[in-house]
């Protein structure tokens, strides 16, 4: 049965939202897959009823904050485990971590708050497994200050969409021509963020495709490479790109860095 009829099937809002059309773009070709699924707040169930139903062969494992009555709301299936806790208390997503190990597909359906989703994906991004899948739902409570959100300063408030809006810079990691950049946890592991109407998807893989342009993010370092190999005057080269062209570098470094002080963007 596809994703679609079964969220009819329980009454989960994932069908009124239209959510199953992007969970059809990853998770068809996976659903006869054994997998460690998670989602994160259970409710009534509804979703994670459609998860069980939908990966067969799979581990569904929810929490939420609130205790579950797993036999009123009919969640005793074999394929399911439900526990309570938050989803921002780290040491209760340790426990999780060193029950299952890895998840396969991580599904943010949780509070919504900024700062919850911000600090699930941080705790649980090592726990997702290589070329695993991170969905986070409802993220138009970025855009509500009634949800910890900012519908005012939509560049550069910290909520959740710009906290996943600032990992698309580690896709592209080893092409910052700042010689100065300090590597997250993120760069080099992440493949793919998607960004649709009211959710985000985040692809983890290996992702070490080195620059053409940069030499470990100096390109003054890159060209003074390139054209001592071609041969030439090396003190010459010396000069223009380890001299000049970094001492350039480093004037923009500084004016950058007193301006984000100055504009409290640190």
């Amino acid at each position: 049965m596809s994703l679609k009829k079964l969220f009819i099937k329980h009454n989960s809002d994932k069908f009124r939202h239209k959510y199953y059309k992007v969970y059809d773009l990853y998770l068809e070709k996976l659903k006869k897959n054994k997998l460690n699924v998670l989602e994160i707040g259970v409710a009534d169930g509804s979703s994670i009823k459609a998860w069980s139903d939908y990966f067969i062969n799979s581990k569904i494992i929810g929490i939420d904050i609130k205790k579950i009555d797993i036999v009123k709301k009919k969640l005793n299936k074999k394929n399911i485990s439900i526990y309570q806790g938050s989803q921002s208390d780290k040491d209760f997503i340790w426990t999780l971590t060193k029950k299952y190990k890895k998840f396969d597909i991580i599904i943010d359906d949780g509070s919504h708050f900024p700062e919850d989703v911000i600090k699930s994906f941080k705790i649980l991004f090592h726990s997702l497994s290589l070329n695993g899948l991170y969905f986070v739902e409802d993220t138009q409570t970025s855009y509500n200050h009634y949800f910890g959100g900012n519908p005012f300063d939509l560049k550069f408030s910290r909520t959740h969409a710009n906290f996943f809006k600032s990992l698309t810079d580690s896709l592209n990691y080893q092409e910052i021509a700042n010689p100065f950049y300090l590597q997250s946890g993120y760069d080099g592991y992440i493949k793919n963020i998607s960004f649709f109407n009211n959710m985000i998807v985040v692809q983890k893989g290996l992702n070490n495709i080195k620059s053409n342009l940069l030499l470990n993010n100096s390109y003054e370092n890159r060209r003074y490479k390139t054209k001592i190999n071609r041969g030439g005057n090396k003190f010459n080269y010396f000069l223009k790109y380890k001299i000049f062209f970094k001492l350039y570098t480093l004037f923009l470094f500084f004016i950058n860095f007193f301006k984000k002080v100055i504009l409290f963007r640190y």
